[in-house]
């Protein structure tokens, strides 16, 4: 079973073009192996973005909010959380 949700998949597989050049899966499972393979994290809130960012070494502390959601790695998911993916 995968650790990641049905909407994560589906929010990267349609929106993987805002962190690269070129699509990276063409499928769902393509997609989620992806994700899986580059760890992706997902995050309930915009303060553990903050969080995980400030640990990836990434200085977020004069970012405001909107210029973090940005950020192409940050996928924002419709429930409220987010989906952070490394490329």
């Amino acid at each position: 079973m995968s650790q990641y949700s049905k909407l994560c998949v589906e929010t990267f597989l349609k929106n993987q073009g805002q962190l690269f050049d070129e699509n990276v899966a063409d499928n769902y499972q393509e997609a989620e192996e992806f994700l899986e393979d580059c760890m992706a994290v997902v995050v309930k809130n915009l303060k553990e973005v903050r969080e995980y960012l400030d640990e990836s070494g990434m200085d977020v502390s004069g970012m405001s909010d909107e210029g973090i959601l940005e950020a192409s790695e940050i996928f924002s998911l419709e429930d409220g959380t987010y989906l952070i993916v490394e490329g």
